[in-house]
């Protein structure tokens, strides 16, 4: 339908020898000069033939059709004696709303196309939008308190005359709380009013302005659209992801939707896991019709191959339509190596770092066994690995060491498995069991109290209540897929970061929290880096350069200069060399490669200007000490309490190796995570802190472990509670409470199988984690 008075159609039409057409539901005769409402939208459809139906008129019904189909593109519609309208199209079309499709094509189906992708949300299944509750976080503070996030505490100023002025239309104020408004009015005050209200002028006293209000929301919305880059950024705190409301986070039109095979869409099968979509092709041919049976062969047999490689590398809860920012490394790598056992390649060199993080030792097995299919078609595998299972079912064992960093560097060992346990070192040490993690004598018995979570239900988590032990080690084990991430990540965490830190993050689905009082914060410890420049380092880091800068000053070389604390930093001018602004190294950027750091020219990598290298402290200068290793660092300050007792904890984590100075980039995630560790352990706390850590041990050795678990008990030793997922054994059997998700993946998952000891977990017949316990334990 369009606007016009459809003079020229008209008489085109009579032209053509038609004498009726249907105009916005009405049958009209056509006449000369015939015309119709310019101004208003019409439909107009020509009247081709007005039939009764019987078998003698087929010939006839034959060339109205014929006709109808010609003067309509190939689309008609015929009206029965019911008057209900019915849409008949040579192309694809509902008859019953006449909606027409396209010829269906593989970017129809897919979310990155915009042939296919919801236009509304453009293939995310989501949309951000301005929440309520972001903009009134706290119902109990008054405006004037900051009750409206985005305007903060009351200042004199217009926006705040123009909310006066709106409450005491409603008999309130800005220093009532928000909770106690009359009903309607923080509507108004958010989504604005169209009735003008009168504002006392600042700059005319004695006048007033009538002026309307638009709402804080809805004022931030416009900002959103029009605003400079700075202004949508700082919106962009308020914003909350919702899922789409036209595709319901399926992602895809709703003409792609309605494409079926078996009763299914495309998207309904995006939802399941591995393992269900497996079972849901299991027959499929039973459910087709004869026309797509001649089709589906050659597809089918491909797509159950693909399945099947899937389920042989342990991802079988993983849905199909899994974000895959939200992979762990070692999932991204296992579908990597799926797709290449797929791709039956010969002759290739596979390098794979750690493909066993995240996975369970049930599913560790039949990793084990996808590696040994691909090395035996033909392949040579690589992989970095500290896992003890898949050490010995190598063909060929490498050891790097003997230590690690600068203590590090040379192979120690290189055989086959069996004669490489035969050999002295560290690894094949813990390998043969000669050095183990021991097993504590006795389970600490907490403090008595403890934090409790009722009825979590995101994702796959079945209305769970989660009781973790205060003052304790707890382990949250279980398969992969089982649902830990989201009952730790995505549901407890975000809770205890709001409750103590007023994080934005939404928690997933839960009834109540209790024993918060028990604990006095929450601190995540995961592998991320300390810093993303070169500039960040251990020093900096744990707060001990700080005193270091301290102690230079005091020094008499720099009284006499009159230097402080800043000339001994490496981040603001004075001491630092200017050519690489206290760098130590210089950024090349490569058009088409990795940007590179290379050492500064003029420093030599030492970041200070030679007048502040002159200062030194027992014979070292800033740049001397910053190239120190914590050990030697320990040495070197033994007689400077305050600095000893921060670079002490970085030792006992087993860090000594590392420089004070080295460049965050160039450490590990372990690394990282242990010298987040020690900066903790080097506070003073009141011993009521939660700690919690998702898979410490990946990337670490055995040795590495240990030094993890001696800063963990420590933490604990101190009154803490420390809250650990982790599929590692040697971690699991030290812990003092275990509380295991289960028993599968995926929709099977999500409800707690066994929590206690690891003794007594150990002895429940339903839990995976159970039966490699009771291994390791001896039991």
């Amino acid at each position: 339908g369009r606007k016009g008075h459809y003079r020229e159609l008209f008489v085109q039409i009579r032209k053509m020898g038609f004498t009726k057409v249907r105009v916005d539901g009405v049958v009209m005769e056509m006449v000369p000069k015939m015309q119709v409402d310019r101004y208003k939208t019409h439909d107009i459809e020509i009247v081709i033939d007005r039939i009764i139906t019987d078998p003698s008129d087929r010939f006839r019904i034959a060339q109205s059709v014929k006709t109808a189909m010609s003067h309509g593109n190939g689309v008609m519609m015929v009206r029965d004696e019911d008057n209900e309208i019915h849409h008949f199209s040579k192309y694809l079309m509902d008859p019953e709303t006449g909606l027409s499709y396209d010829e269906p094509a593989p970017n129809n189906f897919s979310f990155n196309s915009p042939y296919g992708a919801c236009q509304t949300c453009n293939g995310l299944g989501q949309i951000e939008e301005i929440s309520k509750e972001s903009v009134v976080p706290d119902p109990n503070l008054s405006i004037s308190r900051g009750g409206l996030a985005p305007l903060g505490d009351y200042r004199d100023i217009w926006i705040f005359k123009k909310l006066d002025a709106i409450l005491k239309k409603h008999k309130a104020n800005l220093t009532t709380p928000i909770k106690d408004l009359p009903d309607g009015v923080l509507d108004v005050l958010l989504y604005g009013d169209d009735v003008p209200v009168a504002v006392s002028s600042k700059k005319y006293p004695g006048t007033q302005w009538n002026t309307k209000f638009e709402g804080i929301i809805k004022f931030l919305e416009k900002q959103m659209e029009e605003g400079t880059e700075k202004t949508r950024q700082w919106i962009s705190d308020f914003m909350t992801v919702k899922t789409c409301p036209d595709c319901e986070g399926a992602r895809l039109k709703k003409e792609s939707l309605h494409f079926l095979i078996a009763d299914t869409n495309i998207s309904q099968l995006a939802e399941m896991d591995i393992e269900s979509l497996s079972k849901w092709f299991v027959g499929l041919e039973d459910r087709l019709t004869d026309k797509q049976n001649q089709i589906a062969p050659e597809v089918l047999k491909e797509i159950r191959k693909r399945i099947g490689f899937l389920l042989d590398v342990g991802l079988d809860y993983l849905t199909l339509n899994r974000p895959l920012r939200t992979l762990s490394g070692g999932e991204a790598q296992r579908i990597r190596l799926a797709t290449q056992i797929g791709t039956q390649l010969v002759g290739v060199l596979y390098i794979m770092d750690e493909p066993s993080i995240g996975l369970h030792q049930r599913d560790n097995v039949k990793l084990i066994n996808a590696l040994k299919n691909l090395r035996d078609i033909g392949n040579t595998i690589i992989v970095v690995e500290h896992d003890k299972d898949m050490m010995l079912a190598s063909d060929f064992i490498v050891d790097i060491g003997p230590g690690a960093g600068r203590h590090g560097g040379q192979i120690v060992a290189a055989n086959e498995p069996q004669a490489f346990l035969k050999e002295g070192g560290t690894t094949a040490q813990y390998l043969k069991g000669e050095k183990q993690i021991e097993i504590p004598k006795e389970r600490r018995k907490g403090s008595g109290e403890q934090l409790v979570l009722k009825g979590a239900s995101g994702n796959n988590l079945k209305n769970v209540d989660l009781k973790i032990p205060l003052g304790k080690m707890v382990c949250i084990t279980g398969v992969s897929g089982s649902g830990k991430s989201t009952l730790i990540h995505d549901t407890l965490f975000p809770i205890l970061n709001h409750h103590f830190f007023r994080s934005r993050k939404a928690p997933l689905s839960y009834k109540d929290i209790n024993g918060l009082k028990e604990i006095d914060k929450v601190i995540e410890v995961d592998q991320s880096p300390i810093g993303r420049t070169p500039r960040s380092n251990p020093a900096t880091y744990t707060g001990v350069f700080s005193d270091i800068r301290t102690l230079f000053t005091e020094l008499p070389e720099a009284k006499i200069r009159g230097y402080k604390a800043g000339r001994f930093s490496f981040n603001v001018k004075g001491g630092r060399c200017e050519t690489c602004e206290g760098a130590g190294m210089k950024l090349i950027e490569m058009d088409f490669l990795p940007n590179v750091h290379v050492p500064c020219e003029t420093c030599k990598g030492k970041r200070y200007n030679r007048e502040t290298l002159e200062v030194r402290f027992k014979g070292k200068s800033i740049s001397d000490v910053l190239d120190m290793t914590v050990e030697q660092a320990v040495e070197f300050f033994e007689n400077q309490p305050k600095i000893l007792r921060k670079i002490q904890t970085l030792n006992d984590v087993g860090l000594g190796y590392i420089s004070l100075g080295q460049h965050a980039t160039t450490l590990s995630g372990g690394e990282a995570q242990r010298v987040k560790l020690a900066t903790e352990l080097s506070k003073k706390d009141t011993g009521k802190t939660l700690y919690i850590l998702d898979e410490p041990t990946t990337g670490l050795h055995f040795q590495d472990i240990q030094h993890l678990l001696d800063v963990l008990n420590r933490l604990v030793d101190k009154g803490n509670s420390v809250l650990i997922i982790e599929h590692n054994l040697d971690v699991i059997k030290v812990a003092d409470h275990i509380i295991d998700l289960g028993p599968e993946g995926g929709d099977k998952g999500g409800e707690i199988i066994a929590q206690g000891t690891p003794e007594e977990v150990a002895k429940s017949k339903k839990s995976y984690t159970a039966k490699f316990l009771k291994e390791e334990l001896g039991a």
